[in-house]
């Protein structure tokens, strides 16, 4: 049984070195037309995205897959910091009661940024790890946008 206390619910924790400034790295996750380029789990995905980037504001990722099934995911901005820190409601429009929470860190180092996604308050175990594999994926192709 899922319990609603956020500390006790699976979490996920990635971290990449993105060969890219903070800045830049900040604007793929927020400009519409850099997230339509990289955020799907593989390359092979139509992405169409709308995105008020701002506190309050909302976003719609549609991602389309090979096999022609959408996928849609929606949510609201609740921290919007460039070029530091990225907080973001996430919720699949199958299922809009399963809410969870993304947070992304963008770091300044010598070989370019160091991003920290942490994706938390999953209802299980198995829907964390369908996380890491789709977010892994992105990220994957993230570098390759940014490289």
């Amino acid at each position: 049984m899922a319990t609603s206390d956020a500390a006790t619910q699976p979490a996920l924790r990635l971290e990449r070195m993105i060969a890219a400034p903070p800045e830049r790295v900040f604007r793929a996750w927020t400009d519409q037309h850099d997230v339509e380029s990289w955020f799907a789990p593989t390359r092979e995905y139509e992405i169409e995205a709308a995105l008020d980037a701002r506190v309050g504001g909302s976003y719609r990722i549609a991602m389309r897959s090979p096999e022609g099934e959408d996928h849609i995911v929606t949510g609201s901005y609740r921290e919007f910091e460039p070029p530091s820190r990225l907080v973001f409601t996430w919720a699949w429009q199958s299922a809009p009661e399963a809410e969870t929470l993304v947070t992304v860190e963008f770091r300044d180092a010598d070989e370019g940024t160091a991003l920290t996604l942490t994706h938390e308050q999953f209802a299980s175990e198995e829907s964390r790890a369908q996380h890491e594999h789709g977010w892994s994926g992105c990220l994957d192709n993230l570098e390759l946008l940014l490289s």
